[in-house]
């Protein structure tokens, strides 16, 4: 249920202070994120990427470090000063994308983050994410993308928490793993 998923990031990134219960992120763990919904991060910004990228930026703010942020995402040239409000939806993925990178997090947290990428953006993500050396929670319907960067499985139910440490194709086809889903899910 993408509704469930968004809320709980929602919840985890801060964006959603109305729930009951608490959760405390260790000191040493610094946030980024990728939320399924980017449209707030552009909404009434007419800027040009570079300075969109800019307000982002936590320490550097010179053009030519920008663009290489920028670079990273496949964005060259004079592309660099198109408006953010003319954006594809794959275009806003790649900004996030730079944005995410320039806040030198150790904890990435991704809702859906294939959604509105071309293959070749895709097949980058799957290696900066199989490369990250910290800690990626994410949600995706790619079946490749969560079979090759996953290695712990994590299934909300209404019941409770199935956590196991294994590759996503092993848990889909294991037998105790369906055994416990039944049992969590009975219990809704």
């Amino acid at each position: 249920n993408s509704l469930a998923t968004s809320a709980f990031y929602d919840i985890l990134t801060g964006r959603d202070t109305d729930y009951t219960g608490s959760f405390k992120w260790g000191v040493t763990i610094k946030t980024a994120d990728i939320p399924m919904d980017n449209q707030d991060y552009f909404k009434g910004k007419d800027d040009n990427l570079i300075d969109w990228l800019r307000d982002y930026s936590e320490g550097e703010k010179d053009d030519q470090f920008i663009r290489g942020f920028l670079g990273r995402m496949l964005f060259s040239g004079e592309e660099v000063l198109k408006k953010s409000t003319v954006l594809s939806g794959g275009e806003k993925m790649r900004c996030m994308f730079s944005r995410m990178m320039l806040q030198h997090a150790n904890v990435l947290l991704f809702d859906e983050p294939t959604n509105h990428l071309d293959l070749e953006s895709i097949t980058a993500l799957n290696n900066g994410m199989k490369d990250f050396r910290g800690t990626i929670l994410f949600t995706s319907r790619d079946h490749e993308l969560t079979q090759t960067v996953a290695t712990r499985i994590v299934e909300l139910t209404p019941g409770g928490i199935i956590d196991k440490l294994m590759a996503y194709d092993e848990f889909i086809n294991s037998d105790a793993v369906k055994k416990q889903q039944e049992e969590m899910y009975a219990m809704a």
